[in-house]
C-alpha cells in the first residue's frame, strides 16, 4: 500500500533576513552545542570545511557531527516516540523529508524569511534550483548516484561505459556492489532492460514494471555484494573485491583525486537528486542562525571546493572554481556537467515518498529468496 503525502503549504513571507540582521544575531549569539546529522566521509568533511569551521570561528559554538543520515527518518521517528529529540539539524533526502514533514517530525520552513538572499538581492525562492525548497526542506547540493568501476580489472581497450554493461556478466565479469535498497537499483534495472528513461517511474507504478525490474536484477543477484554505508563502495573497489560499485559520485571523486585510485565513473543513467537540511520539530530557534549561514551563496560555493557536488543555489554556481587540495578544475567532475548529464535520470521524490515502504518490503523479500 502506498503512502499518500499530504500537502503542507507554507506561506512564503516577503521579508528576508539581511546581512546586517545576521550580524546582529551573531553578535548576540549565546554559545551552544549543535548536534548535526549528516552522511559522514568526504561529504561531511566538505560541510565541516565550508560551514562548520567558519561558523565555529564566528560564534564559538561547538558542532558535534553525527553520521546517521542513512537512517535519519527512522532515527527521528524513534527520538520523537521516546520524547527525547537530541538532533538539532539533519541532512536528509527529499523523499524522506516529505514523509517526515507529513508525520510532523520536522519544522515547516518559510524560506524567504529564514534564508539569506543572493548577493544581488534575489530572494531564496528564486535563487535555489527547481525542487530545492520543500515545505520542510532546503537543499544544499545536487549530487548523483552512479556506478563506478575499477579500471585495472578490465582491458584498456574494452572498458565498460553504460548501465547495460553493469548487467552484462559475460563481457564484464566480476562482483557488483549495490546499495541494499530498491532506490536506484529498480530504475537501473529497467533502463538496462530497455525501458526509456522518461517511462521508468510510470512503469514502476505497475506490477508488470516491478516484476520486470526484479527479473533484471535476478540476472546479477548471485554476483552482488550489498552495501549499506557510503564508505563501503570505494573500499570494495580499491580492494578489488568488486569490479563495479554503485556509489555517490562525490565518494568516488574523492577516492580518484585525493587517493589516486584507478576508478572511472559510468555517467550513463546517473540518478541525480538533491540533498539538504531539515529541522526536527522544536529545534528551529536553536539552529536558524546556523541554517541561514550554511545555506548562503558563498558557503555553498565553498563546499564545491571539497567535493564534486553542485551547489543548490544558482548564485553559487558561478563561484565554483578549483579543488581545494589538488587545484584541479571542478566543473568537469560535476553531475550537471554537459557530457555527464546527457543520459541522466532525475530521481522522482514523490514516487519514492509514496512507494518506498511497499517496494522496500518487496525488495527485502526478494533478497531473502
Amino acid at each position: 500500500m502506498k503512502i499518500n503525502i499530504s500537502n503542507r503549504i507554507v506561506k512564503t513571507g516577503v521579508a528576508a533576513l539581511g546581512v546586517s540582521a545576521l550580524a546582529v544575531a551573531v553578535s548576540a549569539h549565546a554559545q551552544q552545542t549543535l548536534n548535526i546529522v549528516s552522511w559522514g566521509g568526504a561529504y561531511s568533511m566538505s560541510q565541516h570545511e565550508a560551514y562548520d569551521k567558519p561558523w565555529m570561528e564566528k560564534t564559538g559554538d561547538e558542532i558535534v557531527n553525527i553520521d546517521r543520515s542513512g537512517n535519519a527518518l527512522a532515527g527521528l521517528r524513534a527520538q520523537s516516540q521516546a520524547g527525547n529529540v537530541t538532533w538539532d539539524l539533519v541532512d536528509m533526502l527529499p523523499a524522506d523529508a516529505m514523509i517526515a514533514c507529513a508525520e510532523g517530525l520536522i519544522e515547516p520552513l518559510d524560506h524567504d524569511e529564514l534564508l539569506a538572499d543572493a548577493p544581488d538581492g534575489t530572494p531564496p525562492s528564486e535563487d535555489f534550483v527547481d525542487g530545492a525548497l520543500g515545505d520542510c526542506f532546503v537543499a544544499s547540493i545536487v549530487y548523483s548516484n552512479i556506478v563506478a568501476f575499477n579500471s585495472e580489472m578490465f582491458p584498456e581497450d574494452d572498458q565498460p561505459s553504460t548501465i547495460e554493461d553493469v548487467f552484462d556478466l559475460e563481457n564484464y565479469p566480476g562482483k557488483r556492489a549495490l546499495l541494499r535498497k530498491p532506490i536506484n537499483n529498480m530504475e537501473w534495472a529497467l533502463i538496462a532492460d530497455g525501458v526509456d528513461r522518461d517511462e521508468v517511474y510510470a512503469m514502476l507504478e505497475t506490477e508488470e514494471g516491478v516484476q520486470r525490474a526484479f527479473a533484471k536484477l535476478d540476472t546479477i543477484k548471485d554476483e552482488v555484494i550489498w552495501w549499506e554505508e557510503g564508505a563501503q563502495p570505494p573500499q570494495l573497489l580499491a580492494d578489488q573485491e568488486v569490479a563495479f560499485a554503485s556509489a555517490y559520485n562525490g565518494r568516488i571523486f574523492n577516492a580518484m583525486v585525493t587517493e589516486d585510485q584507478p576508478f572511472e565513473i559510468i555517467w550513463d543513467a546517473q540518478v541525480f537528486e538533491l540533498d539538504g537540511w531539515v529541522v526536527p520539530t522544536g529545534k528551529l530557534d536553536k539552529v536558524k542562525d546556523y541554517l541561514h549561514f550554511a545555506t548562503d551563496t558563498q558557503r555553498l560555493a565553498d563546499q564545491a571546493q571539497y567535493i564534486s557536488y553542485g551547489p543548490a543555489r544558482k548564485s553559487s554556481s558561478e563561484l565554483v572554481s578549483t579543488h581545494a587540495e589538488t587545484g584541479i578544475e571542478m566543473t568537469p567532475h560535476m553531475p550537471t556537467y554537459g557530457p555527464n548529464f546527457a543520459t541522466a535520470l532525475q530521481k522522482d521524490d514523490l514516487f519514492w515518498a509514496d512507494y518506498n515502504d511497499e517496494l522496500t518490503q518487496r525488495f527485502n523479500a526478494w533478497l531473502s529468496q
